[in-house]
């Protein structure tokens, strides 16, 4: 998980550059919200989240079907 200081579309965005397999992204804001979701492909430029996120969620890509927008999650950031 990476996480940024605020909620944001550009600070959530990101590239695939040098990254050789699919990957799985959830985006979810500060309230714990999943805000969008995306099958991230190798070596493409950018993906950028519909909605402001602070939290960018990177799953194997079998397990995107897990969330939907509008989900609420739980988790720790300690």
């Amino acid at each position: 998980m990476l996480v940024e200081a605020r909620d944001s579309r550009f600070d959530a965005t990101i590239h695939m550059m040098f990254v050789f397999m699919d990957l799985g992204i959830i985006w979810i804001n500060s309230e714990k919200v999943v805000v969008d979701s995306v099958l991230a492909r190798p070596w493409s430029l950018a993906y950028i989240p519909r909605q402001p996120a602070r939290y960018i969620l990177e799953i194997p890509p079998a397990r995107l079907n897990e969330f939907k927008i509008g989900d609420r999650t739980d988790f720790s950031t300690a």
